[in-house]
């Protein structure tokens, strides 16, 4: 999701939840995204995780990326649309896991601990490497002179 406020384009991008990130922030955000199987289209997909990530629907004229292949050979697939929601009421879905690790306990984790609008500039800092591009693409798209 893309907007403008002051003639500035901004994206929203979330932080994914659990241990493993809790500490981490420049280069660890990235766009509400989740994984699809071969008989589920990509763009229900992408829709229904926004949703689910972020607890808001996202509506619009969506614009098609180029889908990105990233280093651990998975591709993403990504649409843009221009929208509002308020960053500070997301309401993630959550998953399970055994922490603290070989403990044998379970402990559950919201997917997405929070979310924020960055201006272009900074979300190419805040972005997961892997998909800076989605962001190049949207400005070349916008024709947006970051």
């Amino acid at each position: 999701m893309y907007r403008f406020r002051d003639a500035q384009l901004e994206v929203f991008l979330v932080h994914p939840g659990g241990p493993f990130w809790a500490k981490k922030d420049d280069g660890a955000w990235s766009i509400p995204k989740g994984e699809y199987s071969e008989d589920e289209e990509p763009f229900s997909v992408a829709k229904r995780e926004f949703t689910e990530e972020t607890g808001h629907e996202a509506a619009g004229e969506f614009i098609p990326l180029k889908p990105i292949k990233q280093p651990s050979g998975k591709i993403v697939s990504a649409w843009a649309v221009e929208g509002d929601c308020d960053a500070a009421r997301i309401k993630s879905n959550s998953f399970t896991m055994e922490w603290p690790p070989r403990s044998g306990k379970q402990a559950e984790f919201p997917e997405v601990d929070r979310a924020d609008w960055f201006a272009i500039k900074m979300a190419k800092q805040k972005i997961l490497k892997g998909q800076r591009g989605f962001l190049e693409e949207l400005c070349k798209i916008l024709k947006y002179d970051s």
